[in-house]
């Protein structure tokens, strides 16, 4: 925690501040070790405070690490607290909300709002921290190994689902909580899975369906995502040649991955291919993005980013073919950038056959 902080602090000098303050829960977790309704507080000397209402004091306490601790009452009373705290501080916070920043600018008129700071210190992983992706990662594939057994024609969506998030919360694994969606998992059978972000529905699964599956879960506070397109039955010759693209497209961006590599370089590895064989215009999304504390966080993988991949990155390859109202196909995982791509997902890349 101690090193976290000091990168944090890094980065905050670098925009011209000496004081950080979080409003948001990923980061409060990641600069205290506690996720749940409080302010964050981390002065250039390292000493780290956590302003909380009363409620939520008891397991302030209890979770974080090295951190003062101070009771406020919830609303104003928060921010009072934190003004008497920052006053003759260079601030940074990365609070969105415009009343809140209207009323910290009333005493802290050169206070700066950004999230830059905490983005880029977390964008490079921790070995505690991979040690927690790589564990998500593996309750992952023994749920993508549950589809094989319980997947079956005639069964709904959502009962998949359902069947899918009672293993993961056994396993200590739960929904994102990601804002886009109202679903934990992506379950989308036949034309449904021609939408990338598709809604679990009541549709039953039938014969020559492929299913895609996108499994994207967090467990102790990181996201692991992967996807996985299932056949039930025997599925369409032009589906069948559009899975092996995108199985094909996708192990090109694999072993594309490594530091120092432009991240518009892997998503290009992955489109030249599909491209080539004449599908490029049914990509219709970048082929990956960081992982971490969020669904989605840097570096973003696509063709517009210049971003460099740095060894201890976590990012994910998912190229996709979506043909609308019949079929779609995505296969992705998350891996480590290391010397060669670390990935952290061993559930079989072929065509599962239900």
């Amino acid at each position: 925690m101690k090193q976290r902080r000091k990168n944090l602090l890094k980065h905050a000098q670098k925009i011209g501040c000496d004081t950080l303050v979080t409003f948001e829960p990923e980061n409060l977790f990641y600069l205290t070790g506690f996720w749940g309704e409080a302010i964050g507080l981390l002065e250039k000397n390292g000493k780290t405070t956590i302003i909380a209402p009363e409620l939520e004091v008891g397991r302030a306490k209890d979770e974080s690490e090295d951190c003062d601790v101070i009771t406020a009452e919830r609303g104003i009373g928060l921010i009072t607290s934190l003004i008497k705290k920052i006053k003759k501080n260079k601030v940074c916070t990365d609070c969105q909300n415009y009343q809140i920043m209207t009323s910290l600018k009333k005493s802290i008129p050169k206070i700066k709002s950004s999230t830059e700071p905490f983005y880029n210190a977390r964008i490079i992983k921790d070995e505690n921290e991979i040690k927690i992706l790589k564990k998500a990662s593996k309750i992952i594939d023994e749920m993508f190994e549950l589809c094989t057994k319980k997947m079956k024609v005639g069964q709904k969506e959502s009962e998949l689902q359902t069947i899918l998030m009672t293993y993961a919360m056994e396993q200590g694994m739960f929904d994102t909580g990601y804002k886009s969606t109202l679903n934990p998992l992506i379950i989308a059978g036949g034309p449904n899975g021609a939408l990338p972000h598709a809604q679990v529905t009541q549709r039953k699964f039938k014969k020559g369906d492929l299913v895609v599956t996108d499994l994207t879960l967090r467990y102790k506070g990181y996201v692991s995502d992967a996807t996985r397109t299932f056949a039930i039955g025997k599925i369409s010759t032009d589906a069948n040649e559009a899975y092996e693209i995108v199985k094909e497209s996708q192990k090109l961006g694999l072993k594309s991955v490594k530091p120092n590599i432009n991240c518009k370089d892997v998503d290009a590895a992955c489109r030249k291919f599909i491209d080539d064989k004449n599908f490029g215009q049914y990509f219709i999304h970048s082929t990956g993005h960081g992982i971490g504390l969020e669904v989605h966080e840097l570096p973003t993988v696509s063709y517009k980013s210049d971003t460099k991949l740095k060894k201890n990155m976590a990012i994910t390859v998912e190229p996709g073919i979506y043909i609308e109202n019949k079929f779609g196909i995505r296969i992705e995982d998350s891996l480590i950038v290391r010397d060669r791509g670390l990935v952290m997902h061993k559930f079989t890349k072929d065509l599962v056959t239900i």
